[in-house]
């Protein structure tokens, strides 16, 4: 199995705090995440100065400030692009950011970024997937609010359009996601529908989901982190923190290695039990020579160094060629 690809998601927690930035980036790397990834928009591009707030973001940040408001502060200007970008490569980190516009898109390609993270909000915006699809870079589209026929149209507006590499998450856009949302087999739906590597961008509480969708076969996993989850912003409730993504990233390292190739076999580390818990036929009383073998004179016993037990139907009737002790292992 390949190696999950695991981006730890700063977002806008980072409360527009290069500083703070850089802790996060600390943290992915402590964490031994593959990429960690922050938003690139501006806020008069994304949002109607008079669009509300989503009801989470109203309970997390000021109810009183505008959805434009709140967006603006956390904006990354491009100096902070370009100092994390560096920091990353410093600390031997990708980075990656979702772009909520066009410009924001093209805009990071122009730094080098090589894949394209698409959020879920965009899934339906034609121009903005065709210019995605144009920059001929690899894709990850998140499909949180969406349905079958709706990524398969997003999917093929890309491709149409020159994506050649395109990975699909599943995603529920609740923040945080009830279980009894997340609906894990529609990842294994999308992976069988589109023939795309999927994964999973994970809104629940805990880390047992995205452990789940490495299970079931998920290529890429995405998941919120915070420094602390009691600082003002609109997803800091609903993140990780710091020791809690240790965890999640150490949980599917271990799954990973727990999966395997598919092969039935005995494993390497097994290999020296199979003597000791396997078993043999072996003497269930004294038993002469010329004695013939019974169901009433045999038995299976370990250690599984003598005959074993799969020929009992060969042994039965056979005529003993010397005396067989209480226990002693049968020799034909």
């Amino acid at each position: 199995m390949s190696r999950v690809f695991v981006i730890a998601e700063a977002g806008v927690n980072h409360n527009g705090d290069i500083e703070i930035a850089k802790k996060l980036v600390d943290v992915a790397v402590k964490a031994g995440a593959d990429a960690v990834k922050f938003q690139t928009f501006k806020a008069e591009r994304l949002v109607c100065k008079d669009a509300q707030k989503a009801d989470y973001q109203k309970v997390t940040t000021d109810s009183n400030e505008s959805q434009f408001d709140m967006l603006k502060s956390l904006e990354l200007t491009p100096d902070m692009h370009e100092v994390l970008i560096d920091y990353c490569r410093e600390r031997n980190i990708i980075f990656l950011s979702t772009p909520f516009d066009i410009e924001s898109m093209l805009y990071l390609a122009s730094l080098g970024i090589d894949t394209i993270k698409i959020p879920s909000g965009e899934i339906t915006n034609y121009p903005y997937l065709r210019a995605a699809g144009q920059t001929g870079k690899k894709v990850i589209l998140s499909t949180g609010m969406s349905n079958l026929s709706e990524v398969k149209e997003a999917v093929g507006v890309l491709k149409v359009n020159g994506c050649k590499d395109v990975s699909i998450l599943h995603c529920n856009t609740e923040y945080p996601t009830p279980y009894v949302d997340v609906n894990l087999r529609a990842m294994l739906t999308l992976h069988d529908e589109l023939n795309v590597e999927v994964g999973y961008s994970d809104h629940t509480m805990g880390i047992e989901v995205p452990i789940a969708a490495v299970a079931l076969g998920a290529t890429v996993v995405e998941k919120h982190f915070t420094l602390d989850r009691n600082m003002t912003g609109p997803d800091h409730k609903a993140s990780l923190e710091p020791d809690e993504l240790c965890k999640l990233v150490g949980c599917i390292r271990n799954i990973e290695l727990a999966l395997g190739d598919g092969m039935k076999e005995f494993s390497q580390s097994e290999r020296k039990n199979i003597s000791i818990v396997r078993k043999s036929i072996v003497a269930k009383c004294d038993i002469k020579a010329g004695d013939a073998f019974t169901e009433e004179n045999l038995t299976t016993k370990r250690p599984g160094i003598g005959v074993s037990p799969m020929r009992w139907s060969e042994v039965i009737n056979k005529e003993a060629k010397r005396d067989f002790k209480t226990d002693e292992l049968i020799e034909l």
